[in-house]
C-alpha cells in the first residue's frame, strides 16, 4: 500500500511539474532559464522548503544544486538524513535576479511574488502529505505561514503553518556562505544540523506528540 501511494504521488507530482513549467502567475518567468520544480521522495515525512533557485539550479532545472545546495548535503548527512528520503523544494520557483555585468546576482522575491507561488507550493504538500515541513530561510517561513516570521525567535520551536501542517524553521544554507568568518561558518552550520536533527526526531513521533510541541 505504500509503494502505490508513493507511486501515485509521483505521478501527481509529475503532472504539477509539467503544468507549472508553463506557469505564468507571476512576471519572474521573463527572465528564468526554466521553472524548477521540488523534487525527492513523494511520500517524504519531511519536507525541505527553501527560497528560491539559485543560478545554478536555473541553468540545471534541479533544487539544491549549487553552493548552498552543497552546504545542505553535508547537513543532511550529519543529520542522519539521506537526501533521496525527504522532498525538498522552494517557496518560489523562479530566480529572481539582477544582472551584473555577466554575473546574475540574487534579489529576494516580494511579497505579492511569495502569494502567486504559494499556490504550487500548496499543492506540493497536500500531495506529499508530510508529518512536518523545515522553512529554510525567512522567505520559505513566510510562504509557509502566510505571515512574517522572526528566524531568531521562532527557531527551536514548533509551528502551526497553513493548511494544518506543523514544522520548524531554520536558516537557510546560503546564510551559512554569507558568513564573514570561518567561525560564524561553523557554528551556524552546526545549528542547521541541529535543527535538522531535530525535524528528523519530530517527523517520526506520534501525532499527539507534534500537537503537544506546536505553537505559533
Amino acid at each position: 500500500m505504500a509503494k502505490r501511494h508513493e507511486s501515485d504521488a509521483s505521478a501527481r507530482l509529475a503532472v504539477l511539474a509539467q503544468k507549472a513549467a508553463v506557469c505564468r502567475r507571476c512576471r519572474l518567468y521573463k527572465d528564468a532559464t526554466q521553472t524548477v520544480f521540488g523534487e525527492g521522495n513523494a511520500s517524504a515525512a519531511l519536507v525541505l522548503v527553501g527560497e528560491q533557485p539559485g543560478n545554478q539550479e536555473d541553468l540545471q532545472g534541479h533544487p539544491f544544486v549549487g553552493p548552498a545546495g552543497g552546504i545542505l548535503d553535508r547537513a543532511l548527512m550529519e543529520a542522519g538524513l539521506d537526501r533521496g528520503s525527504v522532498y525538498l523544494t522552494n517557496a518560489v520557483k523562479h530566480f529572481k535576479h539582477e544582472a551584473r555585468g555577466k554575473r546574475r546576482l540574487h534579489k529576494r522575491p516580494n511579497r505579492y511574488e511569495i502569494e502567486q507561488c504559494r499556490w504550487w507550493l500548496e499543492r506540493e504538500l497536500a500531495v506529499i502529505k508530510p508529518a512536518l515541513v523545515v522553512a529554510l530561510g525567512a522567505t520559505a517561513a513566510h510562504a509557509l505561514a502566510g505571515r512574517a516570521l522572526t528566524l531568531s525567535r521562532e527557531r527551536g520551536h514548533m509551528l502551526s503553518f497553513q493548511n494544518g501542517l506543523q514544522g520548524i524553521v531554520t536558516l537557510h544554507p546560503s546564510a551559512i556562505l554569507r558568513m564573514p568568518d570561518e567561525k560564524s561558518r561553523h557554528a551556524a552550520f552546526e545549528s542547521l544540523v541541529s535543527d535538522l536533527q531535530m525535524a528528523s526526531d519530530l517527523a517520526g513521533s506520534e501525532p499527539s506528540r507534534l500537537a503537544q510541541t506546536s505553537h505559533g
